[in-house]
């Protein structure tokens, strides 16, 4: 019991982390080097919104990874869920960044996503590795298909937020890819018709909020 409750401790301590100090990124922005994109406004606060939405869905995923590690039952699979977790550390720095470029913020309902997403985390890991894995995998192809669809949409002038997206994609179909190798159970159909629905309030609220 003392165990979880250091976790949980020490999952409140990076949820403070996570919101309140800006992110550092161990890799380099792919968008670096790219000019600040001259837009009109429409696209401007389009692009942002898009943005807000990936940012939000980083901030999610820190949330996820950490929860379930906090619960997970071996010790290689938290190792796994805390590494991937290290790497959405990049994705939220470079989203932060281009937020910043496109002259806007990370959404103010981060907080309330955080929180549930940590719980969910938590409540998956304790369900046993193999359900955790599944749950990985079956969020991050939920991600990928947000990302493919944000890369039509972008506005062909903000390259630096293509390529952000782009290597987000690779990023996060190998964490899925990677979860379902280490034994993580393959979601059915109507589980990802529910977490498409889900998500699908997130990316509604946070586009603008």
């Amino acid at each position: 019991m003392s165990g979880l409750a250091d976790e949980l401790i020490l999952g409140a301590d990076r949820f403070l982390r996570t919101l309140t100090t800006p992110p550092v990124a161990k890799r380099q922005s792919p968008a670096k080097g790219e000019e600040i994109p001259v837009l009109s406004e429409e696209e401007r606060r389009h692009a942002a919104g898009l943005m807000r939405i990936n940012h939000t869905g980083e901030v999610c995923a820190q949330a996820l990874y950490e929860g379930q590690a906090a619960t997970a039952k071996e010790t290689h699979v938290r190792d796994a869920l805390l590494k991937a977790a290290s790497e959405e550390e990049d994705h939220l720095a470079w989203c932060s960044d281009r937020l910043e470029q496109l002259a806007s913020e990370p959404s103010k309902l981060n907080p309330a996503f955080y929180i549930a997403s940590y719980l969910m985390g938590v409540v998956t890991g304790a369900m046993g590795d193999r359900i955790s894995l599944g749950f990985v995998a079956a969020t991050e192809e939920q991600v990928c298909r947000h990302l493919e669809h944000h890369m039509k949409e972008l506005p062909a002038a903000d390259t630096g937020s293509l390529k952000v997206i782009q290597q987000m994609h690779v990023d996060e179909q190998r964490h899925g890819t990677q979860a379902l190798d280490a034994g993580g159970t393959n979601f059915p159909a109507p589980v990802k018709r529910f977490m498409t629905a889900m998500s699908k309030l997130m990316t509604s609220t946070t586009y603008r909020i």
